[in-house]
């Protein structure tokens, strides 16, 4: 298949999944699988984490005006109760910290693990059975936060701690992961997640940027560490490639705007049974799927 129309397809599944809880990591390289896209090429491997910038730059526009908001009434908050450690703007950096050195720690194991369709089709169905007793659970509680305002410092350290599991185990999903962690601590749904989008940008920025730079410039220990002739030589981004990179975002970008939108009015007023289910069957059909491969 002719590389620009692949970028569209996945820059399409990339929109679709980023934000909704099933896993954008799992579909796109459960896409790329039955595209007949090599799981272990380097491009395509850089490729599945730098397109998800396209999305995150749609969830930037989609919350331009409450980031401005919170910049500008930092670090005392809108009503003057806050400061350095408890403004929205230092949770969010505080749970992105707790997120990133984790992962940085991980980077071995979480690119093994995008290889792994195993792994991945396990946590996309294991993974929502958390998700479901989670939400089932606090939704039959009163909620301690209600806005993104109200968090405290523990709160989003945990929230951050959990979101590494995503990083670790791609299926689980970013923000299933953070959705259900801040519900754990006495969130309600709205307020997890805003709280999620919040995380991912950073969490995103930083993850794409960090895949494009390791792959077209690895540093000299991760060239002597690789093992392997492929590795040695540090991917070329010729103009096809930065083309096709570029498409797949600006595809992403455009569908993942409509989806964000569309989410936080769906969660609020019927939550994620519809999701877990989906899930389930993916889960279950994959494996089914790899089985036959066999």
């Amino acid at each position: 298949m002719n590389d620009y129309i692949l970028s569209v397809i996945l820059g399409i599944v990339e929109g679709l999944t980023e934000f909704l809880p099933v896993s954008s990591t799992a579909h796109l390289r459960l896409a790329e699988a039955a595209l007949h896209v090599s799981l272990t090429d380097p491009f395509w491997k850089m490729y599945t984490i730098v397109i998800q910038l396209g999305a995150i730059l749609a969830l930037l526009l989609f919350f331009l005006l409450k980031i401005i908001h919170y910049l500008r009434t930092f670090p005392q908050g809108e009503r003057g109760e806050k400061n350095w450690l408890t403004h929205p703007i230092s949770l969010t950096l505080m749970a992105f910290v707790c997120t990133a050195i984790p992962a940085k720690l991980l980077t071995k194991k979480i690119g093994q693990n995008l290889e792994n369709l195993t792994v991945i089709a396990l946590a996309v169905g294991l993974g929502v059975m958390v998700m479901w007793v989670v939400d089932a659970w606090s939704s039959r509680r009163e909620p301690t936060v209600t806005h993104v305002e109200d968090m405290n410092p523990p709160q989003a350290i945990w929230i951050g701690l959990c979101q590494v599991l995503s990083a670790v185990v791609p299926g689980t999903s970013r923000s299933m992961t953070t959705i259900a962690a801040g519900q754990l601590v006495g969130m309600d749904r709205p307020s997890a997640l805003e709280f999620s989008f919040l995380l991912s940008i950073p969490t995103m920025v930083a993850a794409t940027g960090y895949s494009l730079l390791k792959a077209v410039h690895p540093s000299a220990k991760e060239i002597a560490a690789a093992g392997d002739a492929a590795a040695l030589t540090p991917l070329v981004m010729d103009a096809q490639r930065w083309i096709v990179l570029i498409i797949g975002m600006a595809v992403s970008f455009v569908v993942a705007y409509g989806v964000v939108a569309w989410f936080l009015a769906w969660v609020r007023r019927r939550g994620f049974t519809v999701f877990a289910i989906y899930r389930i069957a993916l889960g279950a059909a994959l494996l089914v799927w790899l089985h036959g491969r066999h």
